[in-house]
């Protein structure tokens, strides 16, 4: 299991990614979830995965393996919905390549999703969630972000929390972060370390900067958590109790 988000807002996008798989409880590994493809000055792509870790191992090869070739690949692609179209194709490849009939009698799930954002020089920020079938949707002003992997435990922050119009970056970082604490708290399938990143709309770096990473002693992260809790109870204490039974 996994847990990824990515936003779109006005002012730009965050990625944010987990670290851990699990086949079992006494088979857990890390492996980078966030994937970058960029030109300088013109376009800054950016590629999350959650499911079928050979899956999502081998689409993300089989992307960087092409941007030397001939054909359509993600430094070539004029939109960002082009690059959604090769990466929704580049997933069906694969799993058609592997799911044979004895793995369909087995019932391997070979099943990934995937996250694709980033900006195009001459179109804005988009953001699109690529589904195992190779189909996807992209992320609007009403539904300004998408979960992949252990989605439930984190959702409900974001909801009440971020506005495309009106929620900025860091504000947006800050409410990502308390979702992964929420879900890593209630799922061990998910673990730190956290990669997240930030793309401010219209401004191509020189060289996209990689993830910022959060490790188990972050001093920021570990506050975030603190102060979470302690907010969280001190409402909770706050409410009124129940009238019924007393009555």
């Amino acid at each position: 299991m996994t847990y990824c988000v990515a936003i779109r807002l006005r002012a730009g996008l965050l990625f944010a990614s987990d670290t851990r798989t699990n086949a079992g409880i006494d088979h857990i590994a890390s492996f980078r979830k966030m994937h970058q493809f960029q030109i300088p000055h013109q376009r800054e792509i950016v590629v999350l995965t959650a499911g079928n870790l050979a899956t999502t191992q081998s689409v993300i090869s089989l992307l960087n393996q092409r941007l030397q070739g001939e054909g359509d690949h993600l430094l070539k692609v004029p939109t960002l919905y082009d690059a959604a179209v090769l990466l929704g194709r580049t997933v069906r490849e694969v799993i058609e390549r592997d799911q044979d009939s004895n793995d369909r009698r087995h019932s391997v799930d070979f099943g990934a999703n995937f996250l694709i954002g980033g900006q195009i020089k001459g179109e804005g920020p988009r953001l699109f969630h690529v589904y195992p079938q190779g189909n996807f949707i992209e992320a609007t002003e009403d539904t300004p972000y998408f979960q992949i992997g252990e989605s439930k435990y984190g959702k409900p922050i974001i909801d009440r929390v971020i506005n495309y119009e009106t929620t900025p970056l860091d504000e947006a970082a800050k409410c990502t972060l308390v979702s992964f604490d929420s879900t890593i708290r209630s799922n061990l399938s998910v673990g730190l370390p956290i990669d997240i990143l930030m793309l401010r709309a219209n401004q191509f770096e020189q060289a996209m900067k990689p993830p910022h990473r959060i490790e188990r002693d972050d001093p920021y992260f570990l506050a975030l958590r603190n102060g979470w809790s302690a907010g969280l109870r001190k409402v909770f204490d706050d409410l009124p109790n129940e009238p019924w039974f007393d009555a």
